[in-house]
């Protein structure tokens, strides 16, 4: 039976991530069953209208627990799209035969954990999904299957990608209304934006996930996106601690309060794109000037995780207020956890805006001088 987190004292938070938040043996049995799974989906040439295509490999994205059950994304990168819109335009087609694939590979392979493909939802269905349990264990984990233009063949996941590419997604050579949904095509990216980080951090965000997932069977939906508190974890910690070792009741309020000042958020990474090109600078002013909460995604700058309808966060702010007053946030004599000083907005710099202004001066300053000159 596993405890209740409001009642858990600030100073066995730890111990309740160890005890009752990973689930290493079902998620190993999981990791090899989707490994044979990718493996042998890349063995085998599509048919049909996409004959000849390939899933170069797959990539297992978002999890979220609930009791007994989870939810997860699996990305199969193709070899044979060539750019996003190839993605978009072939969905339906590449579900279908993604279909037949793996119900191919369920008759003839036998896996350790029970594995079940479900039908379409319709006969132009965009969605596929399946479903991995293991009865012993009474868990299951619903797969939804995602197809991606395979991003990370054209860019080094290690290093900054060249900021043309930023510039080329955001100019009208990307087609109208892609912006944000492109998300499976980043998934590289996004994860390794979050598996770099130290154990702790990742242990303080399987906290929050956790919280996040109590408030989603209370409240249900609509609510802002996981991810969104899973990058406002990561941007308390980078902002209050940046130390591996750090107090995790501190780490968990701060992200709560986080929360509840919701419509001050203004939150911005610069480790895939900057402002240092111009087409990309302009544009990130403009998506930085939009209504709070902005949450950009740190891989994909045309996407605001925080969502558009404040309704969410106003629901979840209300919640998160009230668990500030429960014992997961005192200590043993009856104290207060401490949160870390952390803004709420991230500063947006004008050196660009200062740069224009001073070359704007300067050639106005020559044009006077030297067409002075020149007419004298």
């Amino acid at each position: 039976m596993e405890p209740d987190l409001r009642s858990i004292p600030a100073s066995k938070l730890d111990k309740f991530i160890e005890n009752h938040l990973p689930d290493t043996s079902f998620c190993a049995d999981l990791r090899e069953v989707i490994d044979a799974l990718c493996a042998l989906l890349k063995d085998r040439s599509f048919r049909g209208p996409v004959r000849g295509m390939r899933a170069s490999k797959g990539v297992k994205g978002k999890c979220t627990a609930l009791k007994g059950r989870s939810d997860a994304d699996l990305v199969v990168f193709l070899n044979n799209l060539t750019y996003f819109e190839d993605q978009l335009n072939q969905q339906g087609v590449l579900i279908k035969e993604i279909k037949k694939q793996l119900c191919e590979i369920q008759h003839e392979r036998r896996f350790g954990v029970k594995f079940e493909v479900h039908s379409l939802r319709s006969p132009n269905s965009r969605a596929l999904s399946f479903k991995l349990s293991a009865p012993d264990l009474l868990k299951e984990v619903k797969f939804d299957v995602l197809p991606a233009y395979d991003l990370l063949d054209h860019l080094n996941i290690l290093k900054k990608p060249n900021q043309q590419f930023y510039a080329n997604l955001i100019s009208g050579r990307t087609p109208p209304g892609m912006e944000g949904k492109l998300l499976t095509c980043f998934m590289g990216l996004r994860k390794y934006f979050l598996n770099c980080r130290p154990t702790k951090l990742k242990r303080l965000i399987r906290l929050v996930t956790h919280w996040y997932q109590l408030c989603k069977e209370k409240l249900g939906d609509p609510l802002p996106p996981q991810y969104a508190l899973e990058l406002l974890t990561v941007y308390a910690w980078e902002y209050g601690s940046r130390v591996t070792k750090f107090n995790t009741a501190q780490g968990f309020r701060t992200v709560l309060e986080l929360v509840t000042k919701y419509k001050q958020l203004r939150i911005y990474w610069t480790v895939y794109y900057d402002f240092r090109h111009q087409e990309v600078s302009e544009y990130l002013h403009q998506q930085l000037k939009k209504d709070r909460p902005v949450i950009l995604d740190p891989a994909d700058p045309t996407r605001n995780i925080a969502g558009l309808n404040p309704k969410d966060w106003r629901r979840l702010a209300g919640e998160a207020a009230a668990w500030l007053q429960y014992p997961c946030f005192k200590y043993r004599d009856g104290s207060s956890v401490c949160s870390w000083e952390v803004p709420t907005e991230v500063a947006v710099p004008t050196k660009y805006l200062f740069c224009r202004i001073f070359w704007l001066l300067f050639w106005s300053l020559f044009h006077f001088i030297f067409g002075k000159t020149s007419s004298g």
